[in-house]
């Protein structure tokens, strides 16, 4: 793939901001065309069980390239500045990776070769047009079922069947491995090696989600490696402490002559025909992270937020999202507060002045992570029927100015907007694009 320069990357964002009436240059000088700051204007474009894109496995090369150019103009349309892009949905890839097999979204069948390569093209597509890139991976799902033998034979679940966890109808790479942490993060810096990303991205998932009735079985490897913690719960947290920032560690060095290449390096299963030789890129790549949004309930902690929320990352999923900021381990965190104005369990209008707060005196650049697919959707609550509650979600935003953008849930919706509720958003809060907060 070729590389698209800093200075051809920040002409395409010139070029862009020009094609939308009134905007002038403005995009490319950081700032939005209405003269307010820059910010992060982002959709996920999931490509899991076909979510988003493509919109079914199987489709001819060009008609996957077609249905994925549609929505990046989407994006320039509703003014935005940023796509992330699955590219690793079930530990498997949508680029050709030494390490794991090509995903099933793409053909219907796993490890088969798609012809091209995604990740590669929307890279490239992105920054013509003016777009940051981030990929998107899910670091421990395996499968969205629990037979190791649907799985391809050459997958890693399969060479090493003491990483997999079945757990609520789905296999997982068990956390508590070091050998799995380090195989996880070879996986994803192949490709910040090899294509030139703006961004690695993590969501939500880190130990699933709980199912009532089951445990997650790591007796195991708490045996062997839960020796220095009081509880299991502690040496969860700790893993999932150890990614984060192995991983940060990995993506700022990964861009320069020689880094990124840390412990556990290598272990890919073979070169493919698609493999490029590793070369350093110049643009920083940012690291963020989609977190539920509830850390704790102020209940549970009094630092926690003024939530009741059923879940909660620090105590069910392991997931200590307030250090990850406290500590700078990553650049930006986008909490799904997918909850409408109001909403007693978890209100948006309390959820966000909290995250404001988390991230006061830290460089950790806050954006919102909003529900757009609640939008119009039968059976959600009253305030997602109408179609200026999602426009309010941002009027309420910017009376908090560490919240430095906003990401919706995701491309399907911005590009159908079934009650307008994102056509409201941009002519009340877009009148121009802009480009993302740089990282400090």
């Amino acid at each position: 793939m070729r590389r698209i320069t800093r200075r051809a990357f920040t002409v395409a964002a010139l070029t862009a901001a020009a094609a939308v009436p009134g905007t002038g240059g403005a995009a490319a000088r950081g700032r939005g065309a209405d003269g307010g700051r820059a910010e992060f204007r982002g959709m996920w474009l999931a490509t899991v069980a076909n979510r988003d894109w493509p919109s079914r496995p199987g489709l001819p090369p060009a008609q996957q390239q077609a249905e994925l150019l549609r929505y990046l103009d989407v994006a320039v349309t509703r003014r935005l500045n940023t796509v992330i892009f699955q590219v690793r949905p079930t530990a498997d890839a949508l680029w050709p990776s030494p390490y794991e097999p090509w995903s099933e979204y793409l053909t219907g069948t796993q490890g088969r070769d798609p012809g091209w390569d995604p990740l590669g093209f929307a890279v490239r597509e992105a920054h013509r047009r003016g777009l940051e890139l981030h990929a998107w991976f899910n670091p421990y799902r395996i499968a969205n079922h629990t037979d190791p033998s649907r799985l391809v034979p050459t997958h890693p679940a399969r060479l090493h069947p003491d990483w997999a966890v079945p757990y609520g109808g789905k296999l997982y790479y068990n956390p508590g491995l070091p050998e799995v942490r380090g195989f996880v993060q070879d996986a994803i810096l192949d490709a910040v090696e090899r294509y030139d990303i703006d961004g690695v991205h993590f969501d939500d998932y880190f130990y699933p989600y709980p199912v009532a009735g089951e445990t997650f079985d790591d007796d195991a490897a708490y045996e062997e490696y839960g020796g220095d913690f009081e509880t299991r719960a502690d040496w969860r947290r700790a893993n999932i402490d150890l990614l984060v920032r192995e991983t940060a560690e990995r993506v700022r060095g990964a861009r320069s002559p020689g880094g990124g290449r840390g412990p556990g390096a290598g272990r890919g299963p073979g070169r493919s025909r698609w493999h490029r030789r590793r070369r350093p890129h110049h643009r920083p790549v940012r690291f963020g992270i989609s977190p539920f949004a509830i850390w704790r309930n102020q209940a549970t902690d009094p630092a926690g937020s003024d939530t009741r929320a059923g879940v909660q990352t620090y105590d069910d999923l392991y997931a200590d999202t307030r250090k990850w900021v406290r500590e700078e381990w990553i650049d930006y965190i986008v909490p799904q507060v997918y909850w409408n104005i109001g909403f007693p369990a978890a209100d948006y209008a309390k959820l966000v002045p909290w995250w404001a707060e988390t991230v006061a005196g830290t460089r950790v650049h806050l954006c919102v992570g909003e529900a757009l697919y609640k939008a119009g959707a039968p059976g959600q609550p009253p305030a997602w029927q109408d179609p200026a509650e999602l426009s309010r979600h941002l009027t309420f935003a910017r009376r908090h100015p560490r919240v430095r953008g906003h990401i919706f849930f995701s491309a399907k919706e911005v590009a159908e907007d079934r009650t307008g509720a994102m056509a409201r958003v941009v002519a009340d809060h877009y009148p121009g694009p802009t480009v993302p907060p740089r990282t400090v």
